[in-house]
């Protein structure tokens, strides 16, 4: 039996005569993940095939790719022709961007189901590329592509399979340089939205409260605006793009 860390993606492979009955927890040895695995209706646990096939990247949504697109490509030639205007200066001094093309945004979202319906229409129609994630090895793949830098999760999240609290150690446990270029967004019933000192403690970079989520494109604007303005010469210095 093959299982896959939904933290790291290692493949652990278990001999079948030495696992419990029922469904059981391994610790991943490589990043002290829990992970909690389910057998199917025989009682043994899945083929290494359809492993992987429920370890696919979370699916993107079909609503709004089309304008995505076509707003990539204007942004990436953009880009492109300032990259090169840079190149072609003599005294190598920083282009400005007096462009007002705005960056297309990925988000992925590790919600509920009736809040990931609700929020992905949502951001779908702000202009975001939109990603639904089912379980945490979902997640955790699209994530891995590295072209997903925005992620809004809920503690309804994959429950059964502590679909928040994964998302939350996966987190905690990344390199500062990883941990910075990933906007992280809990969205909850309780908290106060844009609670800074809350989301510090946290290792969280927004609070949305459900009862806020129709301004959730408005509210990310204004607080990832805030976050690229904190990060711009440090961004300018290494070469990175604002999120």
């Amino acid at each position: 039996m093959i299982i896959r860390c939904d933290n790291c993606s290692v493949s652990l492979q278990l001999d079948e005569s030495k696992i419990p009955s029922g469904n059981f927890s391994v610790r991943c040895p490589r990043c002290q993940n829990l992970l909690r695995v389910q057998k199917d209706a025989s009682g043994k646990g899945l083929s290494t095939v359809d492993q992987l096939a429920a370890n696919q990247p979370a699916a993107a949504t079909a609503e709004g790719s089309t304008d995505f697109a076509a707003k990539e490509h204007d942004f990436q030639i953009n880009a492109a022709l300032r990259s090169l205007m840079g190149a072609l200066q003599s005294d190598k001094t920083a282009v400005e961007d007096d462009t007002k093309t705005e960056k297309p945004r990925r988000i992925l979202l590790c919600l509920g189901q009736q809040k990931a319906d609700e929020t992905a229409k949502i951001m779908a129609k702000a202009g975001y590329k939109v990603y639904v994630a089912q379980t945490p090895a979902q997640a955790n793949e699209r994530l891995r592509e590295g072209k997903t830098e925005i992620l809004v999760f809920s503690p309804d999240f994959a429950a059964d399979m502590g679909g928040a609290a994964v998302i939350q150690q996966k987190a905690n446990a990344m390199y500062s340089s990883e941990r910075r270029r990933l906007f992280l967004i809990s969205l909850e019933d309780s908290g106060t939205t844009m609670n800074a000192h809350d989301a510090f403690l946290r290792n969280l970079n927004l609070i949305v409260n459900t009862k806020d989520l129709p301004q959730l494109p408005l509210i990310l604007n204004r607080a990832i605006g805030d976050y690229n303005d904190l990060y711009n010469y440090f961004n300018r210095a290494t070469g990175d793009l604002p999120i």
